[in-house]
């Protein structure tokens, strides 16, 4: 899928990504080879700079927003938002809630969250949230509160097996 040629500043972000993944981008108008440069950057940590100048640069929205939540998790905390911002406007809708989500998955781990609070809410946690939290967590009170009101069958079954 071909598209016109790439504005300058995401020509220069692609080639120094491959410069740093040591490998040739076949067509910088083909948003399909400009991701598979993407992923394989997502990969390098050394790369992180320019794939996010690329990033800031793609006129591929949904393209863009691919990308930064597929980076999102492996990225340190203080970064993240530079990353959602580098997104245009209309995009990052689902990157922020991801950042959001992401924060209170390590709150909850860190115990920056109190367990406790959780009852309260989980109504504002996306299934993708809550299923993760149901089958990753290790705190009773947080699957106690998943299986009794988990959005989903699958959500309350997934806790309530994991409580054991």
């Amino acid at each position: 899928m071909a598209n016109a040629d790439p504005p300058a500043e995401l020509r220069a972000a692609l080639r120094q990504l491959e410069e740093h993944l040591g490998r040739s981008l076949s067509d910088a108008s083909d948003g399909h080879a400009r991701w598979e440069l993407y992923r394989a950057a997502l990969g390098a940590e050394a790369a992180r700079p320019a794939l996010l100048a690329a990033v800031a640069a793609e006129p591929d929205g949904a393209l863009a927003s691919g990308v930064v939540g597929e980076a999102l998790e492996g990225l340190p905390r203080t970064e993240r938002d530079a990353w959602v911002q580098a997104l245009a406007p209309e995009v990052r809708g689902f990157s922020e809630r991801r950042v959001r989500e992401l924060g209170v998955l390590e709150d909850l781990r860190s115990g920056a969250l109190a367990a406790e609070g959780v009852p309260e809410l989980i109504d504002a946690w996306s299934d993708w949230l809550q299923l993760r939290l149901a089958t990753e967590s290790d705190d009773a009170a947080v699957l106690r509160a998943l299986a009794a009101s988990g959005r989903t069958k699958r959500i309350r079954r997934t806790a309530g097996e994991s409580l054991g």
